[in-house]
């Protein structure tokens, strides 16, 4: 005969609960004492204020430096073209791309048969109309005397045969121009360089037949060279006028001094597109390092301006803002009245008040305006 296990009673299933209960609380008091809270520390003392590097500045006369960019180009440069028509006899070797040529050198001669037998035909009918006109003279001459002899006085010019000289003069005059116009083209079969540089490229080559007009070499001046340079006229108020007859300093784009160039005129028009003022430069003595084509900077001395901040350009923000500390060691943020740039240098308009100004060299994004600092004056 089997027997059932006896059923809990009540208060012995309440006494289970109240156990597990206690269990659970006591687990979640061992919890919440084993909590970290070392590593927030209570403190009252307030950080340190970060460490910003200045310069001291104060308001000066600066002269001011005007920069741009412009392109050496020859004052000469030209697509030298056939005057006359013909076949290509020759073409010296100064004509080859790359030659250097003096003013005057053959460079290409076209055939001259056909321009010689104009100038012979040319000289033929100049003595013919000089023949005629000596004719015209001596009736002129026999007229009067006829008159002279009848002790009569001639009716008109035409009975002294005055027309017909005239006549006579204006045509050897004609015949003469005639020749020379033959001459010049004679000349012209020998082509020449008209001024002295290299010669950039050739077009033609022996035995091509050519038509006046057509291009033969492309010469490049290599004595003179100019510059034009574009200014705003922001930058054109800050020069010194008049400005023609003043010089200017040339730079390599690697900052190289290459000389200077003479200012001839400037300022008379603006560009059409640009709408800028214009300076038109010439270097007289190219020197070493001036290359035509080359790009430079053109360094242009200003006048004088009164009332100036000179500040390293790394004080310039990104957002074109410069950061000053206050006598209370806060930092101010001021928008800068940028008057010329120079070797690295920005010169501003000062702000008011008196200095000196305490600018910081090397302002961080994370600069705010009014946050405490301690200012640390910039090394040498």
């Amino acid at each position: 005969m089997s027997h059932s296990p006896p059923k809990p009673t009540p208060k012995r299933r309440w006494l289970w609960i109240g156990l597990a209960l206690v269990l659970l609380a006591a687990v979640l008091l061992l919890v919440s004492t084993s909590e970290d809270t070392a590593d927030v520390p209570r403190t009252a003392a307030t950080p340190p204020a970060p460490v910003v590097t200045v310069v001291d500045v104060s308001a000066a006369e600066a002269v001011a430096t005007v920069t741009a960019f412009a392109e050496l180009r020859p004052r000469w440069d030209a697509e030298i073209r056939a005057a006359v028509p013909g076949r290509i006899m020759q073409v010296h070797d100064a004509a080859l791309a790359g030659e250097r040529v003096d003013a005057g050198a053959p460079l290409i001669a076209i055939e001259r048969t056909q321009y010689e037998a104009a100038v012979a035909a040319a000289d033929l009918a100049v003595e013919e109309a000089a023949l005629a006109l000596w004719e015209a003279q001596n009736g002129v001459t026999l007229a009067r005397r006829e008159f002279e002899r009848a002790g009569t006085t001639p009716p008109n010019e035409l009975a002294l045969k005055i027309p017909q000289l005239r006549i006579a003069e204006r045509a050897l005059a004609s015949a003469e121009a005639q020749r020379a116009a033959a001459e010049r083209r004679l000349a012209d079969t020998q082509v020449t360089a008209p001024f002295s540089g290299f010669v950039t490229r050739r077009m033609a080559s022996p035995g091509q037949t050519v038509a006046a007009g057509d291009p033969l070499v492309h010469l490049s001046d290599d004595q003179r060279l100019e510059l034009v340079v574009e200014l705003s006229p922001a930058d054109w108020a800050l020069l010194d006028h008049p400005i023609a007859g003043r010089t200017a300093a040339l730079f390599h784009r690697d900052g190289r001094p290459l000389g200077r160039a003479r200012i001839r005129d400037g300022g008379g028009f603006l560009d059409r597109q640009t709408r800028q003022p214009r300076i038109f430069l010439e270097v007289a003595d190219r020197g070493d390092g001036l290359l035509a084509g080359d790009f430079v900077r053109v360094a242009f001395a200003g006048r004088a301006i009164a009332g100036t901040l000179s500040l390293p350009e790394a004080a310039l923000t990104r957002t074109g803002h410069v950061w000053m500390v206050d006598a209370d060691d806060r930092l101010v943020r001021l928008a800068p009245d940028i008057l010329f740039r120079s070797g690295g240098v920005l010169v501003i308009a000062a702000p008011e008040g008196a200095g000196p100004w305490h600018v910081a060299t090397a302002p961080l994004a994370s600069f705010l305006p009014g946050l405490r600092v301690t200012p640390q004056a910039a090394e040498g």
